[in-house]
């Protein structure tokens, strides 16, 4: 099992960047995919955007893809989501999720297929 943590969200202004890091501690982080998700008031938890355990594949929500990049440094057990042009609408609490894989290109995109959470970071972006 790995234990995840997220840190760096916040209250920004629409427009602005975050960067959000996701901390793992336990089994060898660089077995895991990892997978960002998010859920708003009242609605159902989306997702974001994952990557491989390599590193070399990453894939993207349609709502964010060329405003946020997910990348990773496995030395020190950390996947980074950097959001830049943030929205209104990209209010929500964002959770990191990882799922042991012996594929290392593999990245996954659907919640249940993920293992371990996070407890999430608030993010706010005022208009």
């Amino acid at each position: 099992q790995v234990q995840l943590v997220e840190s760096g969200g916040g209250l920004v202004q629409a427009g602005g960047s975050l960067r959000l890091s996701c901390v793992a501690s336990g089994r060898t982080f660089t077995s895991y995919a990892i997978g960002w998700f998010r859920q708003a008031p009242g609605k159902e938890r989306e997702f974001v955007a994952a990557i491989s355990w390599s590193g070399g594949s990453t894939y993207y929500a349609d709502p964010v893809k060329g405003r946020c990049s997910i990348f990773r440094d496995n030395a020190k057990n950390t996947v980074y989501l950097q959001m830049n042009s943030l929205k209104p609408e990209d209010t929500a609490v964002y959770y990191c999720a990882a799922r042991f894989t012996g594929h290392s290109g593999s990245v996954y995109r659907q919640g249940w297929e993920y293992e371990e959470w996070g407890q999430g970071t608030q993010v706010i972006v005022s208009s």
